[in-house]
Formats: C-alpha cells, structure tokens, sequence
C-alpha cells in the first residue's frame, strides 16, 4: 500500500514506471534563491546535472535547501550554516534517495551542505558555484571584497571621489558565481575538491564558463555510478583527506574561515581535526598561489587559466598523502597525475613561494588560551612582532563612531579590539574582524595596523588581525577582561598572544566581571546559543558532532 502511495503521487506529477523502474534515485540539493548574486546560475546549472543523472541512467529529484546568500542575511550566515547542515542531513535521510549531488559555492554553503552529507552518509558528490569574472575599473582589475576594502579606504582618505567609487561598485562584480580572489567560497570549494568530493578541477571553473555546463552534466552522470559503487563519504574520507586539504589550504592562502569550517567537518567525519593540525601544516606548506588578497594582480580567473586547484596540488604533492581517495573513485594521486601549471607567477614552484610558510598561524597566550588565528600572509610584516596598547570597543557601533571620529586620540602602534563579536557574543560569529583604520590614520596613509576580536572575517580581507580567539569575550573569556591601555604583546615566530596584565589582576576583573544579558530567548536563536561550540571546537552544534549520541538509522517507513 505504501510503495502505491509512491507511485501514484510519482504518477501524478507526470512521471511513468519507466522513469523510475531499476534506476537510482538521485537528490539534487538546490541552494539557489532569487538573492544569492553566487548561485543565480544554478536555476540552469540544476539541468543539465539532471541531464547527465538521466544519460546515466538515474532518476533526478531536485530539493531546495538553504541559499545562505553572504551578501545579503543578517546578522551573519554564519548564524545559520548548522541551520542549512541540519536540513541537508535530514532531506538526505527523509526522502527515498540512494545518491545525492550537493549544490553550492557561497561561502556557508559547502561546509553546511558537506556537514549534512557527511552525517547522513550516503554517496555524495559537490558541484561547486564556481567563480565570477574578474572585475574592472578604469583598466584595472578588481577583486570582490579586496579591491572594496582598498577604494573604501582610499575614498575616506579623499583620495578618489564619490563619482569614482560608484563605478568601481558598478564594475566589481561582472558575472554570477562567488567571489573570484581567493576569500572563503574558493577556499572552501577548493577544499572540498582537495578532500575529494568535487571532479578533478571542478572548483577552479569559472561560473559562465562552458566548462561548467559540462562540469554539471559530469558530476550527475558521476552520481549515478557512485551509487552503484556505494562510494559514500565514509569511504572517501580519511584523516588524510583532511590533512591533504589543510596542506592545499596553506598553498592556496586561504581564507582564515577556512579553519573553522575544516574542524567542524572533521568532527562530523569522526576525526579529530584541530587547530594544532593547521599550526604543524603551516609550518612546512608555502603560500604558491599568487591570487589576491596575497598576491597583488592576479584572480581566480587567472588560476584557473594557469591550470588551476589540479597544477597547484600538482606543485605541493610532496605534502599529500597520494593515496587517498576521492568521488571519481580514483585517488587524489591518480587525478592529478598529468596535471601542468601553464604560468610560474600565478601557480608559483615551491622555491619561489608568495610566503614561505602557510598562510595562516594559530596563536595562543593568556589573551587566546584555545587559540586564535591570524593570516599572516596578507599583512604587514612589522605586525609580526609588535606591542601596543588596547583601544577596547564593546560593540560595533561604538567602534564605527570612534574610528570614523577625525579627533580620535589614536596612533598606528595601537591595536584594536572588538568584543562580543563571536559565535554566541555575536551572535554567529559576524565578519567584523576586520576593524577599519581610523580615518585619522587613514587621512596620514596608514593602510595596516594590529587588530584583535572574537569575530571573523571575510577571506576577502588582508591586515593584522588575530581573528577566532576563544574561548570568547561574550561567554567570560580573557578577551572581555581587556582595559583600554593594556598593553598587549603579539609575537607570530613564538605563536603567543599575551595580555601584558599578572595573574592576580585578571583574576580580580574576573571576579568582577557580569556576563551579558542572553542574545535570544525563543527559536532558533536560542538553540544556537545553548548548543553552539567555540570557534576552536569548529561552532559546530555539540549535538550533531559525530561522537554525540548513538549514529541515526534508516527512517522506517510503513
């Protein structure tokens, strides 16, 4: 009675036997939306994936899920990535579905889509949104995010006029798909492609690029063969994948969020990925991709025209692991193996690095006893070692009026510190790590100058910001028992991050210390506040780590 019930509402939208009698079944999760400029493409994209399911012999089932649109949902999308892992896992786990092709690209949307699909385990495989053209501006290239903060800045100092900024907004993005510098949608889709779950160099196709049509219609035909194989996540991944993708994470200069989307999927594969994994990989992979906001001149645009996320593990192959295995069923070895890199400047070798080590390091101190992060490879070299003094600001809006104040009693030594900005201060963690130069300094062509928050920021921005530091000002952490002058101490050689205040004190602001009024009192909002783990743990929901609870069976159906 219940597999008539099947298919007579089948039956009903139109479909026959024929279309689905012996064949798999292949969910298509859909995070396209009328407002994410990212995925707008994925209207059509989602076709010609069903076009390659059918040529296969499958039967496609498209299902909508989250968009995560990261220009336009407030306060952050980071507040609601568990949201979009959470709905994965169960449209995966709920529907009738023996395969499944996970559409995204947008910043949250892979790790969220590839969170679900770790848990649920069934074979998965990502289609990536893919970059947008690179933009332009009088002759010149601009980079989404990079080149905004860069004219922002030169627009508060009166260097460019209200005319000129208005067309660099006009001509900074050109295309549909995500940022095209190498920020947090082409970090984390390269990444998801070095772990195995994207076709050998899927993640480095331009967005309107023809290529990408046949990207599309290869990863549904690749779907339906997976499932013959019962090639799931657990399958593909191992620790190694994970490392492989740290190691080509520090090549590529990632974005810094890259850190907290790993550990989270780690956690859900079952492996214990930790910031101690980023700092050893560090240390031994260079920075080789000379795309912005490390480099100065070149985009995604470039690196895929240069050969790409293929060339460049090509180049760092002595720091994987060869033999792990991916979604096409072949290990990373085999798919790279004939890979080239077509311009030296862009894919650098190994011997003439952008950076010499990784592009991230995680500092720790009585400041961050869990750690926190800084991109050391998109920053001013003299912030490496520095001292200054703290000017502390308890929330954004008082920080904005103090730096766009012209009489701010500040100087370039100073360092900044927004606080109540993390994952539940934030609440979800926003990207407001990096804090704008105060227009005083500004105006005197300071351009760099030492930051410090709980919050993140996007991986299109570059400085001297220690980013992530938990545990979190909002729950207690020493961030919240900072005064303005401390004097704070950031070492990059050492790894230390250390308010120069004695234990005595700090325990005395401790004990005087209230914590604030909770952010949400219903819904979401407050689930996410009892559940949420710090950045260090990955802001994953301690409830849908893997090692919580007994693993969830197959859904009876009667």
């Amino acid at each position: 009675m219940r597999s008539f019930g099947h298919r007579s509402r089948a039956m009903q939208m139109g479909y026959d036997a024929e279309d689905w009698t012996g064949k798999p079944v292949i969910g298509i999760l859909n995070t396209w939306s009328d407002i994410n400029p990212c995925h707008v493409h994925f209207k059509d994209r989602v076709e010609h994936i069903k076009r390659g399911v059918l040529q296969a012999g499958g039967f496609p089932i498209e299902l909508p899920a989250m968009s995560l649109a990261e220009q336009f949902v407030k306060p952050t999308t980071m507040l609601y990535r568990n949201f979009l892992a959470m709905e994965s896992e169960e449209l995966i786990r709920s529907h009738p579905l023996d395969g499944v092709v996970l559409m995204g690209g947008c910043d949250k949307t892979t790790p969220g889509l590839l969170m679900g699909a770790i848990s649920a385990n069934l074979p998965s495989i990502f289609f990536p949104a893919g970059p947008m053209l690179r933009g332009n501006w009088k002759g010149k290239s601009l980079g989404s995010g990079s080149d905004s903060w860069k004219y922002w800045d030169e627009r508060r100092a009166g260097n460019i006029s209200e005319q000129d900024w208005s067309e660099v907004e006009q001509g900074i993005a050109r295309s549909y798909g995500h940022c095209m510098t190498m920020g947090t949608a082409s970090t984390m889709t390269s990444i998801a492609e070095a772990m195995g779950f994207i076709l050998p160099g899927g993640a480095s196709i331009l967005a309107p690029d023809s290529n990408h049509i046949r990207l599309a219609s290869s990863t549904g035909r690749r779907i339906v063969d997976m499932v013959w194989e019962d090639l799931t996540p657990a399958k593909v991944l191992s620790r190694a994948s994970f490392e492989n993708a740290i190691a080509a994470a520090m090549a590529m200069g990632c974005s810094t969020n890259a850190i907290v989307h790993v550990v989270a999927l780690g956690r859900r594969a079952g492996f214990d990925i930790s910031l101690d994994d980023f700092e050893k990989i560090s240390r031994d992979v260079p920075v080789i991709a000379n795309i912005r906001p490390n480099g100065d001149k070149w985009l995604m645009e470039d690196f895929y025209f240069a050969g790409g996320l293929k060339a460049m593990l090509k180049r760092i192959e002595g720091h994987l692991d060869l033999g792990c295995m991916t979604v096409t069923g072949k290990t990373i070895g085999d798919n790279i193996a004939d890979a080239e890199v077509y311009n030296d400047d862009v894919i650098r070798p190994l011997d003439n690095p952008i950076y010499a080590t990784g592009a991230l390091a995680v500092l720790k101190g009585n400041l961050a006893p869990d750690g926190c992060v800084m991109k050391v490879s998109a920053m001013d070299g003299r912030f490496l070692q520095h001292s200054g003094p703290a000017m502390v600001f308890d929330d954004y809006p008082s920080m904005k009026a103090a730096v766009d104040d012209e009489n701010l009693d500040v100087t370039a030594d100073h360092i900044l510190i927004l606080r109540n900005a993390g994952p539940m201060g934030g609440p979800g963690m926003p990207e407001w790590g990096m804090l704008p130069i105060p227009v005083k300094l500004v105006k005197q062509g300071v351009r760099d100058m030492m930051r410090i928050s709980d919050a993140r920021m996007s991986g299109t921005s570059y400085g001297a910001c220690a980013l992530h530091v938990s545990p979190e000002s909002y729950i207690g952490g020493p961030l919240a028992l900072v005064r303005n002058g401390d004097m704070i101490i950031v070492d990059v050689e050492n790894r230390l991050l250390q308010l120069d205040v004695d234990d005595a004190e700090l325990a005395k602001r401790k004990a005087d210390w209230t914590a604030p009024p909770p952010r949400f009192e219903r819904g979401y909002g407050h689930m996410f506040s009892k559940h949420i783990t710090q950045a260090s743990d990955g802001c994953d929901f301690d409830f849908l780590e893997t090692a919580f609870g007994a693993p969830v069976g197959e859904p009876d159906i009667y």
